[in-house]
């Protein structure tokens, strides 16, 4: 994927967290608080929010792109349940919450040895 492409993407992603955020706190505030949801929804978000930032740096360095992908499956897999949990009160929702997670982490330690590879090199 280009990185323009990567770049498009991941600002994509970040409007779409702010305004999923939005909609939870003023459109579905009363219903998520009924069933007891708006938690879900509130970690949803800011984890959405703050991987596609990650995501947005990663595309803007150009280049390889370490973690990139496996934030995005994060944001799939982690915040997409969250926010169908929430929305749709289905509890077995929560069991696929987890590999987002792992999901993350690993995107993470790809920067990390990425960044550690690039400072052994210079």
């Amino acid at each position: 994927m280009k990185s323009s492409a990567k770049v498009r993407l991941a600002a994509t992603l970040v409007f779409l967290a702010i305004a999923l955020g939005a909609f939870g706190a003023h459109g579905l505030e009363s219903r998520l608080e009924e069933t007891g949801r708006l938690d879900n929804w509130e970690t949803a978000t800011l984890y959405h929010l703050i991987h596609g930032l990650a995501m947005f740096v990663v595309a803007l360095r150009g280049g390889r792109s370490p973690g990139f992908f496996c934030f995005l499956v994060g944001i799939l897999l982690f915040s997409g349940s969250l926010y169908a949990l929430a929305l749709s009160d289905i509890g077995k929702l929560g069991a696929i919450t987890p590999l987002g997670g792992v999901s993350f982490l690993v995107g993470w330690a790809r920067w990390i040895f990425a960044s550690q590879q690039s400072l052994e090199n210079e």
